[in-house]
């Protein structure tokens, strides 16, 4: 027995019914997923133009993560240099009083007590950290910059960290340094500078009851005072510029998004529409289909 495949019309009316399903299938998987594109094959020749814009969304966004830390940590620092600054202020006070005429001996022993507390805070200050990091140690971050032991001539070690290189990245594709050492802010080898240094020459003045270099070492404070402000200063710089770049990198990824949603999410209205029309379709086909006439053998064979 001979057996024929679907006539022209049946193939025309499958036909449809395959456009149909796929059109009903793509308007409710949009609705589902508020997206147009699901695969590189929807829109091929827009394909480049995305994937560029999500690496560029994805370089942005990890800028601002970057910058977030940073931010953390450049304003840790920036607290550590305010309170530093506070000490050497009140070691000048203490300066001032060890200096008065009406001073003695005994009296400069107990100002003497305290410029040690205020030389062991400044020594902790530079040794402050964020997530383990030593801030000012430069590159080497997983060493403390700086011990103290009092009992010791030289109660200061030498700088146990190295130079500072770290950068971050600013969105717009520049770089900028984040970073100063402890050597460069408390122990300057400029004469007169040293913060450590000045401290440690009122430690002893003091102790030695001698006037002169207790006037000696006021002059080295109010120098390193000065020294201090300017890497306050410059710690607020960055601060800036930090968060200038941070409010750069929220609009540039603003933008970027609305670029990625342009270009891949689905517009539901329209979706809606679509959805509703194509089952208005499918039905229309399907009942259209159902009245067509049928022959059947006993047609042919009467």
């Amino acid at each position: 027995m001979l057996l024929r495949g679907p006539d022209a019309h049946s193939q025309r009316f499958l036909r449809d019914i395959e456009g149909i399903s796929r059109r009903l299938s793509r308007a409710q998987r949009e609705l589902s997923s508020g997206r147009r594109i699901h695969a590189p094959s929807d829109e091929p020749s827009q394909l480049t133009a995305r994937l560029a814009t999500r690496a560029e969304l994805g370089q942005t966004s990890q800028s601002l993560s970057n910058l977030g830390r940073v931010k953390a940590e450049t304003s840790t620092a920036e607290q550590a240099l305010r309170h530093s600054v506070e000490a050497v202020d009140r070691a000048a006070v203490l300066a001032s009083q060890g200096a008065s005429s009406i001073a003695d001996a005994s009296t400069r022993n107990i100002l003497a007590l305290e410029a040690d507390s205020l030389l062991q805070q400044l020594v902790g200050a530079a040794a402050v950290q964020v997530e383990g990091r030593y801030l000012f140690s430069g590159d080497a971050d997983q060493t403390a910059p700086y011990s103290a032991d009092l009992s010791q001539a030289n109660p200061v070690s030498g700088y146990q960290g190295s130079a500072a290189t770290r950068e971050v990245a600013h969105p717009s594709g520049t770089r900028f340094v984040i970073a100063h050492t402890a050597q460069e802010i408390f122990d300057s080898p400029v004469p007169g500078e040293s913060v450590f240094q000045s401290l440690l020459a009122l430690r002893t003045a003091l102790r030695a009851n001698d006037t002169g270099a207790i006037r000696t070492a006021l002059g080295s404070i109010q120098a390193a005072s000065v020294h201090l402000n300017n890497h306050l200063a410059a710690y607020g710089a960055i601060q800036n510029r930090v968060a200038e770049a941070i409010q750069y990198g929220n609009r540039q990824e603003l933008s970027l998004k609305t670029r990625v949603s342009e270009a891949e999410d689905a517009d539901l209205a329209a979706a809606a529409i679509e959805l509703a029309q194509v089952q208005v379709f499918q039905q229309a086909a399907f009942q259209a289909e159902a009245r067509r006439p049928r022959q059947s053998l006993f047609d042919y064979l009467g």
